[in-house]
This record gives C-alpha cells, structure tokens and sequence, in this order.
C-alpha cells in the first residue's frame, strides 16, 4: 500500500482517525433504510469537509469509521459533526427514531488514531536519530 499524504503551505501530512459511536442506549436502530441513508449522509459530511473515507460499517447498534482528516480538524470535531449532522437529517426522515429514542446519538464516542507504521517504530527513528550516515560527520540534517 502507498502512503498518500497531503500537502499544505506549512507542511505535509496523513491524520487517519478510527471513530465508533452508538445510538442512545445502545439500541439496534441503524438497520435496512436508516442504514442506507447514514452510510450517504456520513459520506456527503466527509466530502464536505474533504476528509477521506477509508473505511465504513454501519452496525444495528453502532457505527465504525476510518477516516483521513486535515490538521485544522480535531477528532472531536470530527466525531461531532458526523454525529449532529446525522442525528437531525435521521431523525426528520425516519419519524419512529424520535419516537424511540430522546436523541439519537449517544453523547460519548471513541476514537484513536490510526498510523502508517508502530509507535515502536516512530520511537526507534526518534532514538536512532544520531546513528544516520549524515548526522555521523557533524553536518546539519
């Protein structure tokens, strides 16, 4: 797999989140039609904002989310505003989910970040910095 990273004015990056978030009370709302028109409103905010979707599943009682984010967006943005968005657009369409349920969205979620290589890797490189051939004769980086 190739690294895609992405380029901005100040620097380069590649931020990938993993988010999970369930319905209130952890109730298997998230089937047949909601699901469809999640899985669209979850990929229409993504595009909005320009974050890559790298991989989604929507579960009866949760929904899992790998994402590709920009610097400017903290994963709690991120989580929030996949999770309001779709909280009112659902709850508009599908009336029964007001009816069940006093919000549609837990109020925690979980998320972690995703890297291309091991925290056990990015320590080696860090601790091995003064072991690289350019930096053995005292010359800058």
């Amino acid at each position: 797999m190739t690294r895609r990273v992405r380029r901005f004015s100040g620097g380069v990056y590649d931020l990938r989140y993993h988010v999970v978030w369930c319905p209130k009370y952890r109730r298997p709302v998230l089937g047949g039609q909601v699901a469809a028109r999640l899985e669209e409103l979850i990929r229409a905010k993504a595009a909005e904002h320009d974050w890559e979707i790298i991989a989604l599943e929507v579960m009866p009682d949760h929904v899992h989310l790998s994402v590709k984010a920009h610097t400017k967006d903290s994963p709690s943005r991120i989580a929030n505003q996949f999770k309001g968005f779709t909280s009112r657009v659902l709850r508009e369409e599908f009336p029964h989910l007001r009816s069940r349920l006093p919000t549609l969205w837990s109020s925690s979620y979980f998320v972690a970040t995703v890297g291309a290589v091991s925290q056990d890797t990015v320590r080696r490189y860090i601790d091995t910095q003064w072991e690289r051939p350019w930096k053995k004769g005292g010359e800058g980086a």
